[in-house]
């Protein structure tokens, strides 16, 4: 393999064949060689970062040139690296990841071969002729941050313990205890960074899941999961077991699912809560944890994503003396930050707020929190019961479920109370249904509803990579588009950066608010089915979730893709 030669001309001669093959002439050149000077970085990295040549394209170009092996480093495993060859400030300095080595060749990865210096670094520090492998600017410096996020969580000590070091038998009474000495163990550290890691990148969930050969670690951000570094399969057991006895679960039970619960302190006002459940497999317990931060219910009602009669609606039903407030949509589409965004408003001193939930997952002050155990006999309709004698202003029901909580919560509704409930419904109109479905009287709906708020949450683009795009006119009218907008339209879609997770960052609500009308009870006393809501709905020009998301695309807020996903049926 050979290594590149690195005198000035070669550098040079790179730039000419940039010009030469990219059609850049050289007064641009050199305006981007002084800016990359300025800036600190090479100039392959001055143009891929800055968009103004393709990553892959420039690896390519380098690959030919300097004839050198182009690898693409995803198909990489990155836990297997050498790390320890390079320490981080030459890693980050020189813009290189260690690939492997073979006898005294240490085989680097870089996206510009022109770096004489870096070469001559490299070797001195780490004894070992430096070989280079050309990677693309782009996804080289993601694979770092990765490396030495890895590296952070003592990964490369879990790497070099091997599995029989641990005996079984004694794994349990050691992990148990809680001397300096434990404290320092590599399991120990590794945790804690997986913990913090996972607030840090703002993930609502972390997956812990052992599988025959792997043992695989993801966060869901923004609503999707994305995997992480993970550590090696036969130290699975230990770290599920380390978790265990943070969440004060039973460590020597293996065979039934438990559930526990973390709680840990960043600041003196910021604790984080962690609901953890685990359950058996085939290869051992997987792990979920459930980040529960209090501050997500303190967005406020600006940042919730209502277009502004919605927010009008949404602030006039609240304020209500009583009547009953329903929010659907499927798991994982905020109506619980919805709901509490409410309580926040509503939590005075002259309220007297009570909620039932199953599990509560946001703990607010002033406010009478339940925790629903069915075991014990603390159903939704047990605590409801009770709330009703205890003096309430303001009710909140973790989520309809059955007959019995659906009546107690509507008469509730009509003798003076504001009562706030979730339902699994896909839109509003089917929430009326499902209601009468469940054997709820007709005139007790029409009586009782206020508003009902069917949402879905769909992910934020990036606003430093996103990039216009253009659609045929066909798809866009297809899409639900206006025709009368289309000439307008400035629509965007997802890149991705090294600030971003595939071009979107953060979440926003869509939603469809529905307040009943007088045709709408006539239309639910005369026992109207879902589709007959549904048109008489649409008649009175209540925006459906999709044209609410559209608003939102129009808006350069998300993507066509992003809406298409969340609001497919």
């Amino acid at each position: 393999m050979p290594t590149v030669a690195t005198p000035d001309h070669q550098a040079h001669g790179f730039i000419s064949f940039i010009i030469a093959t990219q059609g850049i002439n050289e007064a641009s050149i050199n305006s981007y060689i002084l800016a990359a000077k300025k800036a600190n970085l090479s100039l392959v990295s001055y143009l891929a970062i800055n968009n103004i040549i393709n990553s892959e394209q420039l690896a390519a170009d380098a690959s030919e040139y300097f004839g050198l092996p182009y690898l693409d480093i995803n198909a990489v495993d990155l836990i297997s690296l050498p790390l320890k060859t390079l320490n981080e400030s030459l890693i980050r300095k020189h813009n290189t990841l260690p690939l492997f080595v073979r006898g005294k060749t240490l085989f680097l990865a870089f996206s510009d071969p022109c770096q004489p210096v870096a070469l001559d670094e490299i070797q001195f520090h780490s004894q070992l002729h430096p070989e280079i492998i050309i990677v693309e600017e782009s996804k080289l410096a993601k694979a770092i941050e990765i490396c030495l996020e890895a590296s952070d969580t003592s990964m490369a000590e879990l790497i070099e313990v091997r599995a029989d070091d641990y005996d079984e038998s004694t794994h349990y009474a050691d992990i148990a205890t809680n001397n300096s000495e434990i404290d320092d163990a590599p399991i120990v550290r590794f945790v804690n960074k997986i913990l913090s890691d996972a607030i840090k990148k703002g993930a609502s969930d972390i997956h812990l899941e052992p599988y025959e050969k792997e043992f695989r670690i993801r966060f869901r951000t923004d609503g999707m999961l994305y995997q992480i570094p993970s550590p090696p399969s036969a130290m699975a057991n230990r770290i599920i077991s380390r978790l265990k006895v943070m969440a004060k679960m039973d460590i020597s039970e293996h065979r039934i699912p438990q559930d526990g619960r973390i709680k840990i302190t960043l600041t003196k006002t910021n604790p984080i809560d962690f609901r953890v459940n685990c359950c058996p497999t085939l290869f051992g317990e997987k792990m979920v944890l459930r980040i529960l931060d209090s501050n997500n219910a303190q967005i406020g009602i600006e940042k919730l994503g209502f277009e502004k009669e919605q927010e009008e609606l949404f602030n006039s039903a609240i304020n209500k003396p009583y009547g009953m407030i329903l929010v659907t949509g499927p798991t994982g589409s905020g109506k619980t930050v919805t709901l509490y965004t409410a309580l926040n408003i509503l939590n005075r001193i002259e309220q007297n707020i009570c909620t039932a939930e199953d599990p509560v997952e946001i703990l607010v002050n002033g406010i009478n929190q339940v925790n629903i155990n069915v075991k014990t006999g603390l159903t939704f309709a047990t605590a409801l019961r009770s709330f009703l004698r205890q003096d309430p202003d303001i009710i909140m029901v973790g989520e309809i479920r059955d007959l019995e909580t659906a009546d107690i919560a509507v008469k509730a509704a009509q003798t003076g109370h504001l009562v706030l409930s979730t339902l699994h419904t896909n839109d509003a109109p089917q929430t009326l249904n499902r209601l009468m479905q469940m054997g709820i009287e007709p005139y007790n709906i029409a009586s009782a509803i206020i508003l009902i708020i069917a949402q879905r949450l769909a992910r934020r683009l990036c606003p430093l990579c996103k990039k216009q795009v253009n659609y045929p006119k066909s798809l866009l009218i297809s899409a639900g588009f206006a025709l009368e907008d289309i000439e307008t339209l400035k629509l965007y879609e997802a890149i991705g950066c090294d600030n971003c997770i595939a071009g979107y960052k953060g979440r926003i609500g869509i939603y469809q608010t529905m307040t009943l009308s007088d045709p709408m009870r006539n239309l639910i006393l005369e026992g109207g089915n879902a589709e007959q809501i549904t048109n008489l709905a649409d008649q009175e020009g209540i925006k459906d979730l999709r044209a609410s998301g559209l608003y939102k695309v129009k808006s350069g807020i998300t993507s066509l893709e992003e809406i298409d996903r969340v609001t497919k049926e």
